[in-house]
């Protein structure tokens, strides 16, 4: 497989989920960018959002303006506010608990049967929302990027904004010259997350996803077709990532699929980025406080994703 059919492997197999994104909520987009820089990735240009409040209604605007670092497989997003709408105000409220990551989205190919789900699951999710932004192509024009987003009630999810999203158009963010970073990174492997009961909070997730889950090492797995949901109470927290919960719930970051993990342990010596816990097999960053959270890089076993 070649780099360019990365956009179209982004859309999972009718029946699959996938862990397609987390996001950050920030307070200032600027210092993001300095702090991306140190860690080594190589994000996107500013993007303002753009949602419909009703099918088929005009499109206005969401609040919102994002940035992210596209890889292989999956994506990181960085939203900041840019106005006063009910999508940045929820912004807002998220980021008074601590500055990081508030939002975990499942890829899924099937947006109707998975509102459906949801329903008899009871998340009692809103009406799916369609979203859209311009996206810039290499030669200069645009492209309309197109999502279908489905999300459960807020008090249904404690640990944040947890969603699903079918991508309607994944060639006009997965460009092939946004996919190379400095410090390797390719995949979005797994994202884990500070809980206050791992057995609680694995039944929640494993009924959002309808996926079975495991424990391994005092912590909840949920695996999805790719990447997992790693849930730790605040002791397997300290003791494994070397980070004490700023609050619980808490989104502590994702996990990073890197191609070399000794170049991108050169990376974050560079940047001058805290590691936290280096072994053969893992590196735990603390990102720096405009990103909030941490940052676990560990080598991928996928041979395509590993470029050999």
């Amino acid at each position: 497989m070649t780099r360019t059919d990365d956009a179209s492997r982004q859309r999972p197999a009718p029946g699959e989920i996938v862990l397609d994104h987390v996001a950050h909520f920030l307070p200032d987009m600027t210092a993001a960018e300095e702090a991306l820089d140190r860690l080594g990735f190589a994000p996107t240009p500013v993007s303002h959002q753009m949602h419909r409040n009703e099918p088929g209604g005009p499109l206005v605007s969401a609040g919102t303006a994002n940035r992210t670092a596209m890889l292989r497989r999956g994506y990181l997003e960085f939203l900041a506010t840019t106005g006063d709408t009910p999508n940045a105000a929820k912004l807002r409220a998220a980021m008074a608990r601590y500055t990081g990551v508030h939002l975990v989205c499942f890829g899924t190919a099937e947006a109707a049967a998975t509102q459906a789900r949801l329903v008899a699951a009871g998340f009692d999710p809103p009406p799916a929302v369609a979203l859209q932004r311009e996206v810039a192509r290499a030669d200069g024009t645009t492209i309309l990027a197109r999502f279908a987003v489905m999300r459960a009630a807020p008090d249904r999810m404690p640990e944040g904004r947890v969603q699903f999203v079918e991508h309607l158009a994944p060639e006009a963010i997965w460009q092939p010259r946004h996919l190379a970073h400095p410090n390797g990174a390719l995949a979005l492997a797994g994202v884990v997350l500070a809980v206050e009961d791992r057995t609680d909070a694995l039944a929640r997730w494993q009924r959002f996803t309808g996926l079975a889950g495991t424990t391994q090492d005092g912590c909840a797995i949920v695996a999805t077709a790719r990447g997992r949901v790693i849930l730790a109470e605040a002791a397997t927290i300290a003791a494994t990532y070397g980070a004490t919960p700023p609050a619980l719930p808490w989104i502590a970051g994702p996990v990073i699929g890197v191609a070399d993990l000794a170049a991108t342990r050169a990376q974050l010596r560079r940047g001058g980025i805290p590691i936290l816990r280096d072994t053969a097999a893992r590196i735990v960053a603390a990102a720096p406080p405009a990103l909030g959270g941490l940052y676990v890089f560990e080598s991928v076993s996928d041979p395509d994703l590993a470029g050999r």
